[in-house]
């Protein structure tokens, strides 16, 4: 007798190792959970049936015990000014998220969605208009990149957990679907190709230092003062720059890798000389990569993009730092692929 549907364990995000620790689990030979691994997410299938090189039995079975839920591609929308496309995926209980493919040379990045929402509020970001409904499973998130695969022409090399959600606030999720995307019998991504984005969950960076994961770490900054990124990042007030860099410089001696700090320019906001003073006095000689990002305009914030010559300016007065820095430009602008725009327009449009 097949077990009700609302029984059934799904295993979509289950690493190899809670796969393999399954199957001895049931009674079948350890093998097997590389076998579903694979077709599960190199090969995208989505019913157990079309597992052919299992035995009839075994996909009855997985059939009658297991689900392969996974979330559907809801729309999508392409940029005519570059190669981004943003997609919009449902989830099982109705729920959406983002994904955005930017393109960049041999470069191909995705970025993906780790909750539903946002519970930080950064005044900036679109997400954090929707508020929070929940995490992600860890194959929610691994899930948006199989499927992305199956669409695009250039596969994916570069995952950057950056989309909807503080990757933070869902860690051994977002650390599941990391390990997945770099399994070789999943998407095969680098490690030094995964890069996870925090705005700065001082806790989470100790965490991910002391369990010495192979990904890059991100930190979004976005000010180098702490009375401008409590405006900009409220979580700021609960872990203010000082422990937040006493935390980055604990990750860097740790595991011998620099840090990426992603700094969005906002016009008359946080783009002036005494501004790129700060930066490079709080970074210092820290090793890490300053990576400049003109803000992206959208409809629902005031801010604005610095002009031209003030962003030149900006990157002279920083560039002298002894780290690197780098300057990232928006992709897809017309197609608002900043995370939460696409979401809340489509949500606009069934109100």
């Amino acid at each position: 007798m097949n077990a009700n549907p609302e029984t059934k364990r799904n295993i979509k995000g289950l690493t190899l190792e809670q796969l393999t620790a399954l199957m001895s689990e049931i009674g079948e030979k350890p093998f097997h959970a590389r076998q579903i691994f694979q077709w599960m997410y190199q090969k995208g299938v989505r019913d157990f049936q079309q597992m052919t090189n299992l035995s009839t039995d075994l996909r009855k079975r997985l059939s009658e015990s297991f689900l392969l839920s996974a979330v559907t591609l809801k729309t999508q929308e392409a940029s005519r000014i570059d190669e981004t496309v943003k997609y919009l995926f449902e989830m099982a209980d109705g729920l959406f998220v983002e994904s955005v493919y930017m393109v960049e040379a041999k470069r191909v990045t995705v970025c993906l969605s780790t909750m539903v929402g946002c519970p930080i509020g950064c005044s900036y970001c679109a997400t954090g208009m929707m508020g929070t409904k929940r995490n992600l499973t860890a194959g929610e998130i691994a899930d948006q990149l199989t499927l992305i695969n199956s669409f695009v022409k250039k596969p994916v090399t570069n995952v950057v957990f950056m989309g909807m959600g503080e990757p933070f606030l869902n860690y051994e999720n977002v650390i599941s679907a990391a390990n997945i995307l770099n399994n070789e019998l999943g998407s095969a991504v680098a490690a030094k190709k995964i890069t996870i984005s925090t705005c700065g969950i001082v806790p989470a960076i100790y965490r991910f230092a002391d369990e010495e994961h192979r990904f890059k770490l991100a930190v979004s900054l976005n000010a180098a003062d702490d009375t401008k990124r409590n405006e900009l990042i409220p979580i700021n007030r609960k872990y203010p720059l000082n422990d937040l860099m006493t935390a980055i410089k604990y990750y860097t001696r740790k595991s011998k890798r620099r840090v990426t700090f992603e700094y969005i320019l906002i016009k008359g906001f946080n783009d002036s000389s005494e501004d790129a003073r700060r930066i490079v006095s709080l970074l210092g000689s820290l090793p890490c990569k300053l990576n400049l990002i003109p803000y992206n305009e959208n409809e629902h914030f005031g801010y604005r993009q610095p002009d031209e010559t003030v962003v030149n300016r900006f990157i002279r007065e920083v560039y002298q730092a002894p780290f690197t820095v780098t300057v990232r430009r928006s992709k897809g602008s017309d197609i608002s692929a900043a995370c939460g725009q696409l979401y809340i327009r489509e949500r606009k449009k069934n109100e």
